[in-house]
This record gives structure tokens, sequence and C-alpha cells, in this order.
């Protein structure tokens, strides 16, 4: 069984990247959060590797991660009832734009946290609360936001936008600002969801 490939990456774009490692070019699927975090065409890649077989005599197909936690995650996704590589591909990428929030989401059966930050529906969310409970391990504990969550209602959207924004690794100086402008433009005004606090941070960043 293929674990990992080293080698030189020839092809790349959403879905695909063609890695050739001791001459021999292998054609992997990613998903689309993995295929951005690897370099361009023509210099040299890692990628861990799972790979599956076709009923019946099918065809060989891997599916490539940048990390192992990621290549973890997709495991357990695949595990879910219903669920097979490809879905689990899409699961992953959504799931990588914070996987420690989307770990305490989980642990938290916090469905409003997977629909709106992540944009599961609602049924699917449910879903992979269901299929994940206690498979995730512990997620780290939720930064402080340079104690910016703590001195907002830490069930609100500001906050939660907060501990996201850390989570995807901007610094507490920059959320701060993008998060403290958010407020005073709302003040007095009924507050939109995560989702919406989101999108108006990162449009300030």
């Amino acid at each position: 069984m293929i674990a990992s490939l080293r080698g030189t990456l020839l092809e790349k774009d959403l879905e695909r990247v063609v890695l050739e490692a001791a001459g021999v070019g292998y054609e992997v699927l990613v998903c689309p959060a993995t295929a951005a975090r690897l370099p361009a065409p023509g210099r040299e890649a890692l990628l861990y590797v799972t790979e599956t077989v076709g009923m019946y005599g099918g065809a060989t197909t891997l599916y490539g991660f940048a990390t192992p936690e990621e290549r973890r995650m997709f495991l357990a996704f695949k595990e879910i009832k219903a669920v097979g590589a490809k879905k689990a591909l899409d699961y992953l990428d959504k799931a990588s734009r914070s996987p420690a929030e989307f770990q305490r989401a989980i642990q938290h059966q916090d469905t409003r946290i997977l629909t709106g930050m992540f944009g599961f529906s609602k049924k699917t969310a449910e879903k992979l609360i269901a299929g994940l409970s206690g498979k995730l391990g512990t997620p780290p504990p939720p930064p402080s936001g340079g104690d910016l969550a703590s001195e907002l209602d830490r069930a609100g959207p500001l906050a939660q936008a907060a501990e996201a924004l850390a989570a995807l690794g901007y610094r507490p100086a920059e959320y701060r600002a993008a998060i403290e402008s958010i407020q005073r433009d709302l003040q007095g005004r009924e507050l939109p969801g995560i989702e919406e606090v989101l999108r108006m941070a990162l449009r300030r960043l």
C-alpha cells in the first residue's frame, strides 16, 4: 500500500495532480483546499496518500493530502454510512477552512457552526455529528483572540467569528480591528449569523 509520495509535481488543478516519484507519474485525486497548499508544477511536493480499489477488480485510485491530519479526517468521513471517497473529499474541502473549529463543532454538536461557517446543509451537519462523534480526537482549545472573544458574548456571532479567524491564522491585531469595526457598524441593530459576520470581517482584512 502506498502511504506517501514525494517527487516533482508535473500537473495540478483543483481536483487532481500528477506527481512524478522515482520516474513514475502518479495521478492523485485531491480536494481544492489540498491543491491550494501544494506548490506550483515543476517543484517538489509531498503527498500523504490513501488508495482505494474498485469493486470486482476495478482500477486503483489514489487520494492525496497535504498533511496526515487531512488524511485521517478523510478516512473518518469515509467511515460514515453512505459516504464514498468523492463525497469525503467534498466534506474535507469544507472542513479544511478551519479543522480545529470543525472538530469543536462536532464535539459540541453545533449544527449552527457546521451550516453557517462550513456550508453544510442541516441534514448533512446532523449526519456528520452522528458519524464523527468521538472519532476526531480532542480539538485544541479555542484561541483567545487576544482576549477579544472574552470581551464579547461567547455565544454570539462576533466572538465565534473572532475565534474562527484566529483558527484560520489571522493575527489578533488584524481581526480585532475587523471585528470591532463590524461591532461599531452594527451597533443597535440585530446581529447577522456567523457566516455573514465572517464575510464582513474577511472583506476588512
